[in-house]
């Protein structure tokens, strides 16, 4: 245990805490047990770390990756007891899914170590309410997106930039200092994933996409290898065609399985934070009804995908779902959009009114102005949400 408190400590002081994401003031601290999920590559880890170096005291606080090769020979479950029965208080454990019983173990600890609070990060894909341990009555749950155009721009740029409502951007009330149409550009083209400041960004990027696919999906669903590269050929076919609602037994066809093989491969897709699918709405009974559009997560794969037919009014679209994963966004029969009190009708800055006049609490949203007015409001604001 002392070679790993010494790593953390380590780790700890290259922490740097000048940007904090906004996820850090949403999370309930005070719970027993707290999940971070998401996509790889959106900052757990140093969320975690942040937090730790601001709030906690070090000497009771353990920090470990259940990928560290101390547990091919050491049970977490034990690790936490000594670390309790010595004075320990709050144990951060990143990664939980490379750890292969991991649910039982986080169970046995919650049950018997009671003084001692378990903070653990896992795949976006990690479904913590199934396993050998069922969580869903002692687990806290979080979801970690990647960065909003706000937080790119605070990142970035130094900056402090509030969060802004949706009602609040509905009236075009959202201003800053910069001109917003280079910076909204930059982050469309590669400022979703916080490593962009590091460098080598498409290649990273790259190299995320392959190992969600060749190695995180298959771990969570038992997968086989000849399975996960039909996964890659559908992950390309939606990026080669968004939007598009998809004809699932016509892509059956393609990989050469079954058109319910391909529903399941979505849900996988999407969870892992690789698509958005968007579905048409439905009234009483059935919430959902069938699939209307699918999008890339984030317009910064395309260029990771090599896509090389991508269409601006196709990036305009997925910018917009992507930033309003708070809100329930259906597909309009009116627009391009809707959710439970607004349509939205998505386009550049020629776009006109034609789709939605005199259609009540309908926007256009334009890419390419910086400035609205009335029901026209700028794409990039909508970056200011979260």
């Amino acid at each position: 245990m002392d070679a790993l408190k010494l790593q953390f400590k380590n780790i700890l002081e290259r922490t740097d805490t000048r940007f904090l994401r906004y996820l850090h003031e949403d999370i309930n601290w005070n719970n027993r047990l707290i999940a971070i999920l998401g996509a790889r590559g959106t900052g757990k880890t140093t969320l975690l770390l942040q937090y730790i170096k601001l709030n906690l005291v070090v000497d009771q606080t353990l920090f470990v990756n259940a990928d560290d090769f101390y547990f091919s020979s050491n049970k977490l479950f034990d690790l936490a007891e000594e670390f309790s029965k010595y004075g320990g208080k709050h144990l951060f454990i990143d990664e939980i899914h490379k750890y292969s019983d991991w649910s039982r173990e986080i169970k046995l600890m919650y049950d018997y170590l009671p003084d001692l609070q378990i903070v653990f990060t896992g795949s976006s894909i990690l479904d913590i309410y199934r396993g050998q341990a069922d969580l869903s009555r002692r687990v806290i749950n979080y979801h970690l997106h990647g960065l909003s155009f706000r937080e790119f721009i605070n990142l970035k740029l130094k900056k402090n930039y509030p969060v802004s409502s949706l009602e609040k951007i509905l009236k075009n009330n959202v201003e800053i200092e910069e001109q917003p149409l280079p910076l909204f550009k930059e982050y469309i083209q590669s400022g979703y994933y916080p490593f962009f400041l590091e460098g080598d960004y498409i290649l990273r990027l790259k190299n995320i996409l392959k190992q969600t696919i060749e190695i995180d999906i298959p771990m969570h669903t038992g997968m086989i290898s000849s399975n996960a590269q039909k996964l890659k050929h559908l992950l390309f076919i939606v990026a080669e065609s968004v939007p598009f609602k998809p004809n699932l037994t016509k892509i059956g066809e393609q990989l050469g399985v079954h058109r319910n093989q391909i529903a399941d491969y979505l849900v996988h897709l999407e969870k892992a934070g690789l698509i958005i699918r968007v579905f048409e709405r439905k009234r009483g009974i059935r919430a959902l009804g069938k699939i209307q559009k699918l999008y890339l997560n984030n317009p910064n794969m395309t260029a990771a995908l090599d896509v090389t037919n991508s269409n601006i009014g196709s990036i305009r679209e997925t910018v917009f779902v992507n930033q309003m994963f708070f809100k329930k966004v259906y597909s309009s029969k009116i627009a391009d959009f809707e959710t439970d009190n607004y349509i939205f009708e998505v386009g550049g800055k020629n776009k006109t009114q034609k789709q939605i006049q005199d259609v009540k609490n309908a926007f256009l949203i334009k890419d390419d102005i910086e400035k609205g007015i009335g029901n026209i409001i700028p794409l990039w604001m909508f970056g200011f949400q979260y």
